[in-house]
């Protein structure tokens, strides 16, 4: 196109840099659209059109296809997909990624929520499936999951997060792996189910129960220590997963879900759970999910997962191949602790800081999708955001985390990512300045045993 004009001629009076590198004021795309359609940005993957109507395509001349009883994405879009990292050893052991860099918005969806299995995925029929709550209560019970269904029901939009997520950010060397298939054991969806402090006080909780042992009917029959004060705050047994019944692979047909702790604790085909005075100390909260810091004490118990933040585009193997203009940087920003009060955002590798404009609605330990607009001028930039929570916990940056953790860990790692963008517009991970090469020649290690 031609007669192109520049952001400074649209916006004469609000073009306004608020971070070096040339990054933008986080409300420019707030901006009338009818101003924007002129911008750069937009012409420069645009082309001329004639005067007369365009010719009818193929698929205009024959009808469409027929009605389905359940809608499938467009066969075009069959690189939208969850990336699978088995074990080596056990082949139903091992997790699936979402492929967060592939999508926008807050909401996961279902098809492509994270998996993590220990033993494959049981079937399992409803009508024979029941929980049984037991141990410190005065009415041990049953229910089935119709009499579960009978129940007042709630719905919470949350994300689960793996304890193990992003954890190739401890490697000594950066990963060549894509967003989603780097932090991607993490989804977020709207939950729908019953309190489980409604079927607690159904029962009779006795007042010495401080923790309740929570099975699952997997064949790898899991099972796991939840403190009673969480299960009486926020804790779910939800049956349905955005709209529809929950997928075989996310617990049907009943999970427990935890909002803001890790995915561990969100025990899948939930089978029982048992009142206790104590923790049972199972694997899950011994042998693992248990580190070593350095100062030789070791972090047990490590339930919330921490503030977190993650720039999905432009990320890692993708390329800016418009040139030097105007890009939109775009992320998701998440925490246990409560809502997202604010994400930061550099592209001169944190040498200066500028707020991003929030996605609303902003919900508490839900993600938060943050955007902010970038001028980039064909140099070789290096882009970091971090979230901050309303608790005032400030996303870490990786070397800070290593200092305080040390290098035994394998959870919980939520330091600060960078992005490199080159000169020719190509996206890498990078530890800022360092010349380390990828690990494995990009291969994600996953340490799932």
């Amino acid at each position: 196109m031609t007669n192109k004009k520049t952001l400074a001629q649209i916006f004469p009076d609000d073009i306004r840099h608020v971070a070096g590198n040339g990054l933008l004021d986080r409300r420019l795309f707030l901006k009338s659209s009818l101003a924007l359609s002129s911008a750069s940005f937009i012409a420069d993957g645009a082309h001329a059109a004639g005067t007369e109507q365009p010719a009818r395509p193929a698929w205009m001349n024959v009808p469409g296809e027929p009605f389905t009883p359940y809608g499938r994405p467009s066969g075009f879009e069959d690189e939208v997909a969850r990336f699978p990292s088995p074990n080596r050893q056990l082949r139903n052991n091992g997790a699936s990624w979402t492929p967060l860099h592939k999508l926008e918005g807050m909401i996961t969806p279902n098809g492509l929520h994270y998996e993590r299995h220990h033993n494959g995925v049981p079937r399992i029929n409803p009508d024979e499936h029941e929980l049984l709550v037991h141990g410190l209560v005065e009415r041990p019970s049953f229910f089935s999951i119709e009499n579960l269904l009978r129940y007042p029901l709630r719905s919470q939009i949350c994300f689960v997060e793996c304890g193990g997520n992003s954890n190739p950010g401890w490697n000594k060397s950066p990963s060549r792996a894509e967003a989603g298939y780097f932090h991607g054991l993490v989804s977020c969806s709207e939950w729908t189910g019953v309190p489980l402090s409604t079927v607690l006080a159904e029962t009779g909780l006795d007042k010495k129960a401080k923790w309740l042992i929570a099975d699952g009917a997997d064949a790898f029959a899991m099972n796991i220590s939840i403190p009673v004060e969480k299960a009486m705050e926020d804790a779910m047994l939800a049956l349905y997963q955005n709209g529809e019944r929950l997928r075989p692979e996310n617990g049907y047909p009943l999970r427990l879900l935890l909002p803001g702790w890790e995915g561990v604790l969100n025990v899948k085909w939930l089978r029982a759970l048992k009142a206790v005075e104590k923790p049972i100390m199972a694997r899950n909260e011994t042998a693992r999910y248990t580190e070593l810091l350095p100062s030789g004490k070791a972090r047990m118990f490590t339930f919330t997962m921490e503030a977190k933040s993650l720039i999905t585009s432009p990320s890692a193997g993708m390329v800016l191949n418009q040139g030097p203009g105007l890009y939109q940087v775009s992320g998701l920003a998440w925490s246990g602790r409560g809502r997202v009060k604010q994400v930061d955002v550099s592209v001169d590798g944190g040498k200066s800081w500028a707020p991003a404009e929030l996605q609303t609605p902003v919900l508490e330990k839900a993600f938060t999708r943050f955007r902010i607009p970038w001028q980039w001028n064909g140099a070789p930039s290096m882009l970091k955001s971090r979230a901050i929570d309303e608790t005032g916990y400030v996303q870490p940056e990786r070397q800070q985390l290593i200092n305080e953790r040390g290098r035994h860990g394998f959870f919980h790692y939520n330091a600060i990512v960078t992005w490199h963008v080159d000169e020719d517009g190509s996206v890498t991970h990078t530890y800022d300045t360092d010349t380390a090469q990828p690990d494995n020649n990009g291969s994600i290690d996953t340490g799932w045993d």
